[in-house]
């Protein structure tokens, strides 16, 4: 089963305690769709009733068994016209529980079905937490796996699916607080080389404004139709040999994963008061964290070892000028891109010797990458520097193709604790990984770094929506709206410090950045490189142990706490054959 196929994404904004009217208008608009030729047709989260229930009486004349009335009628039209058809409803059980589900219909009836499994703040006040997970349904337009909303903040949902040989997820919301197409919605695309299509609502609802912007979603992360506003539908295709070369950034990932590495995800470690289970038989407790100034370099290395040393004392001085207590340089920023076998340096050495003397004349932590010789043996590395000289090495555990010819890839995650924070460190194609950065988040880092020497494209612009939206929330264009090394920050509640080298030439576009630790706090805390060589500096805050369980993100991690850890088994097992 391979080809091209026509998809819609229908949106629409239902209206609550009239669902016939609902009913028949997503039925109107799937009907457009498939006379227009779409093959297979999104409709929104909870589209036949409206979503901003106060409680299980309130929803309960509007509830429906699975398979049932609604979802004879959406039959009756995939039927007709040979198509299928996502519907978002909520749902009745036998056991009268009630569940946020999607349902996939196809021309001889109910395919599968999604239950919501990480319910947004309103929905445990009628909905269970979803039971059904991961799953794949083979279809003749594609193996189809289906996301509710909230699902997708978390990157295991759509890991495992893609995992499962998911060629599109359809993902339906009702999406609030910022521009759309979201960043989490290009992010879950491009980090799984697969296609999303997403049907998001659109409309006021009891003070709740929804953001619209549904959209399809290529798996390089183009967004490839969208509809800002208003009912109506989307057209697009899907390519499914796109999907199936399962490539970021031309890279083969799934092929190139590390499940040996990834047992964590199937803990959860800030489940318990995190300050207390980090500081659990006086071990490794968190450092007490503080507010602090930390800066990423932009610049391309080039290759003489003691050029580029005086490029990151330059820097360095900048950055301490600018109130830097850590700075993070690119990856190889010491020994170059060129040759790296041929410029490798022994740590530690005089490569070494040189970034402790920078650390200590200007009292201030280094973040750098290098090629390492060890012995016979080549890492890509990077070094943590301390001001008191005190080294830390990281290996880069996920190599690119064009590393493999010279390099061995580390098998462990180096974590350190320092006043500005618990630092976890990665090395650029180590952070397409969302296992990479969850496990550092797992281990309670308060900030990533990330030196990065990555090419090829990982974020773009929005040029703005007619949505209104609350005041605090920016509705204007935004050259950088998705960045995707953001959206890793985000998703794990973590500070990260992202330095990419700048190379246009040669394909490294730059865009480093400090970014925070909540996507959906406006303005942002952060600070991007967007062009040339240079610094940004932003205030990074880790403290708040004075309280027991504590009320900073980078240290609560909601998005890491609600974690669905028992459903993850997936994760660890050995890379399937036909990746």
């Amino acid at each position: 089963m391979s080809g091209i196929h026509k998809v819609a994404a229908v949106q629409f904004e239902p209206t609550m305690f009239e669902k016939e009217r609902n009913v028949a208008r997503l039925l109107e608009l799937c009907e457009q769709a498939a006379a227009a030729g779409a093959r297979l047709i999104v409709t929104p989260e909870m589209g036949t009733t409206g979503y901003c229930w106060y409680d299980r009486a309130e929803v309960a004349p509007f509830v429906e068994k699975i398979p049932g009335p609604t979802t004879d009628r959406f039959a009756a039209l995939a039927r007709k016209h040979d198509c299928y058809i996502v519907v978002g409803m909520p749902e009745v059980d036998e056991d009268g529980i009630y569940f946020n589900a999607a349902v996939l219909i196809g021309p001889d009836g109910i395919v599968g079905r999604h239950r919501k499994t990480h319910p947004y703040i309103s929905e445990p006040k009628w909905a269970a937490a979803g039971d059904l997970h991961n799953q794949v349904f083979e279809t003749p337009v594609g193996r189809i796996a289906l996301l509710i909303c909230m699902d997708v903040h978390f990157v295991e949902t759509a890991r495992l699916m893609a995992l499962g040989g998911a060629d599109v997820i359809c993902h339906i919301s009702n999406w609030l607080a910022e521009r759309t197409p979201a960043p989490y919605w290009i992010s879950r695309a491009f980090e799984n080389g697969c296609y999303v299509i997403e049907s998001n609502r659109w409309g006021l609802e009891r003070t709740v404004q929804f953001s619209g912007g549904s959209c399809v979603i290529a798996p390089d992360g183009q967004v490839i139709a969208v509809l800002d506003k208003g009912d109506g539908i989307l057209l697009s295709e899907i390519d499914l040999d796109a999907a199936r070369a399962r490539r970021v950034l031309g890279e083969a990932v799934f092929a190139q994963r590390r499940p040996e590495l990834y047992p964590e995800l199937l803990t959860d470690t800030f489940s318990w008061n995190p300050r207390d289970f980090f500081g659990l038989y006086e071990h490794e407790p968190w450092p007490p964290g503080k507010t602090s100034r930390v800066s990423v370099a932009q610049f391309a290395p080039v290759d003489d070892v003691v050029q580029n040393l005086r490029q990151i004392e330059a820097q360095a001085r900048a950055a301490k000028e600018e109130g830097a207590e850590l700075v993070v340089f690119p990856e190889l920023a010491v020994t170059g891109l060129a040759d790296p076998a041929k410029s490798a340096q022994p740590i530690p050495g005089p490569a070494t010797d040189s970034l402790r003397s920078i650390a200590g004349e200007f009292g201030i932590y280094l973040v750098c990458g290098l090629a390492e010789r060890d012995g016979d043996v080549l890492h890509n590395s990077a070094c943590l520097v301390a001001p008191d000289g005190k080294i830390s090495v990281y290996r880069k555990t996920h190599l690119a193709a064009d590393e493999r010819s010279w390099a061995t890839a580390g098998d462990g995650w180096t974590v350190v604790d320092t006043p500005i924070g618990r630092i976890g460190l990665l090395i650029g194609h180590d952070a397409s990984f969302p296992e990479a950065g969850r496990v550092l988040a797992l281990r309670g880092c308060d900030l990533i770094v990330c030196p990065a020497a990555i090419k090829g494209r990982f974020s773009s612009s929005h040029a703005g929506t007619e949505v209104i939206q609350p005041v605090f929330i920016p509705t204007g264009a935004d050259p950088h709206h998705w960045h995707h090394f953001r959206v890793r920050a985000g998703e794990n509640n973590v500070f990260l410090a992202f330095a990419n080298v700048i190379d246009p030439e040669r394909g490294y576009p730059g865009l480093s950045g400090v970014f925070g630790p909540d996507t959906f706090e406006f303005p942002r805390r952060e600070a991007i490189v967007a062009n040339g060589t240079g610094l940004a500096t932003a205030l990074v805050d880790t403290g708040n142990l004075d309280s027991v369980y504590p009320t900073n993100v980078v240290r609560r991690k909601d998005l890491v706490s609600m974690r669905m850890p028992h459903s993850y088994r997936g994760l660890v097992k050995a890379a399937a054959s036909n990746y």
